[in-house]
């Protein structure tokens, strides 16, 4: 079984999703016309107004705040220093590249989760990839099988690997036993998952602000501190991008360690066209209501996970002298040597701190995609929703106790059918992603708040829920 999940993640992540991920950002960022680079005020314009939710669904901010708590997780910390690690300087201006492409695949499989969206049994709004296969390509089985790999990926074994990460920390900085800390952890996800999506995206609203403004803050005072050495940490960046000197600690030397560690620690990050956070899109109520405003959201939160906080990471990391190949320290502990260079004792500690927020708000990030995912299965109530719940928090406790690599392994190969099947779909979709994009601009232009018109999509009959797009 583990010579098959190794043999499936070669496949998926060394040859298929990698590029896959690459071209398909590449061909909506040509096909839309540059979209989050000459449109990219339009992503602030969407949240002016954003704070209001209504019975239906949690407010775009919500929403941002929701996809960016299981964006910024272990990923930030850990994730940029293995890619600094292995690929040298360089790998930072390929993850770049990656989520700048990335920002266009994001607006655009949000924008269609938006469209597709249904309510559920409650009132309320879900949907996402599984919803826009079975009504948009009128493939439910394609659905079925994404929401099984979404629940065992996101909902179960990626939590567990996050429990894992706060343990690790926590008993590192404050010598906390692994076991205590776990059921603490779910103690504290307990009571926010059990209050559904609605509470989860009120903590999100306080808690990821909070934590991502903290981090970014720290970075920028390292930054001050160092900066007279600033201009020769970009300059590293550029040139072991194109190979002008060798790939710091790249083991295979060069520009392809840089890229192609860049290019996988940006996908895995920042999540654009993995199908993930457009469950979460998906259940916010537009503003303006249409769904490329929604689009602009999501896009926006790939922005802010890679360009700001994987950046302020690796800018940590290269003005303090930690990043040693000969050691072999990378990961986590890379990252809290280099910020214990710039404060002292206290930056391990921040860095223990930090993991223990990022990763606390993807688990119950996490979680909310899997609810989702719940709901388009028809078991998205009573006790099927009870069962995930109590599923995700044993995971979580024994995520904290116990090594996780096989099963995050198998979790990587989830997470790869499941990419490649919203790849697919949102390349057949991209004609109606297309259309949105020119209707809401052509409405910006007249000077009007863009507004959905079913009537103007007779080819989506039968396909979208109109009652949704029909305003009271």
């Amino acid at each position: 079984m583990s010579a098959l999940i190794d043999g499936l993640n070669l496949i998926l992540w060394e040859y298929v999703l990698v590029y896959g991920l690459l071209l398909v950002g590449l061909y909506f960022t040509v096909r839309l016309r540059l979209i989050q680079f000459r449109h990219f005020t339009e992503m602030f314009r969407v949240l002016r107004n954003s704070s209001n939710e209504d019975k239906a669904g949690i407010s775009p901010f919500q929403a941002l705040t929701v996809s960016l708590a299981s964006r910024v997780g272990t990923g930030n910390i850990a994730g940029v220093a293995v890619a600094l690690y292995l690929g040298g300087a360089g790998a930072i201006f390929w993850m770049w590249m990656v989520a700048l492409v990335g920002m266009a695949t994001a607006y655009s499989e949000s924008t269609l989760a938006q469209l597709y969206k249904v309510k559920n049994a409650e009132g309320m709004y879900r949907g996402g990839p599984a919803f826009y296969l079975a009504r948009g390509l009128r493939a439910p089985w394609a659905g079925g099988v994404f929401s099984i790999c979404l629940i065992l990926s996101f909902g179960l074994v990626f939590n567990a690997v996050q429990a894992n990460s706060i343990a690790d920390a926590m008993e590192g900085a404050f010598g906390l036993p692994k076991l205590a800390v776990g059921l603490f952890v779910a103690l504290l996800s307990g009571i926010v998952i059990f209050g559904g999506i609605r509470q989860i995206a009120h903590v999100a609203q306080l808690v990821v602000p909070f934590m991502a403004g903290a981090y970014l803050l720290t970075a920028i005072y390292v930054l001050l501190i160092n900066w007279s050495e600033v201009p020769g940490v970009f300059g590293s960046i550029f040139a072991s991008a194109f190979g002008w000197q060798e790939a710091a600690g790249g083991t295979t030397g060069g520009v392809m360690a840089a890229l192609m560690n860049g290019v996988k620690r940006g996908l895995f990050s920042n999540e654009a066209g993995m199908g993930s956070a457009a469950n979460i899109a998906a259940v916010a109520t537009p503003q303006p209501h249409h769904p490329s405003s929604q689009g602009f959201v999501q896009a926006l939160g790939v922005f802010i996970d890679t360009i700001l906080i994987c950046t302020a990471t690796a800018i940590v990391i290269l003005l303090s002298g930690a990043l040693v190949p000969e050691s072999g320290v990378t990961g986590a502990q890379l990252t809290q040597a280099a910020l214990t260079e710039h404060l002292g004792s206290l930056g391990g500690q921040f860095i223990a701190v930090a993991i223990f927020f990022f990763a606390f708000t993807s688990i119950i990030g996490n979680y909310s995609y899997a609810e989702n995912a719940m709901t388009f299965l028809r078991v998205g109530t009573g006790p099927g929703i009870l069962i995930l719940r109590t599923a995700v928090l044993l995971m979580v406790i024994w995520g904290a106790y116990e090594t996780v690599a096989t099963v995050f392994n198998a979790a990587d190969a989830s997470m790869g059918l499941m990419a490649t099947i919203n790849l697919v779909a949102i390349v057949l979709l991209s004609g109606t992603v297309a259309k949105l994009t020119k209707d809401y601009f052509a409405q910006r232009k007249a000077g009007d708040v863009p507004v959905f018109q079913a009537a103007d999509y007779p080819e989506l009959s039968g396909k979208i829920d109109q009652t949704i797009w029909t305003r009271e």
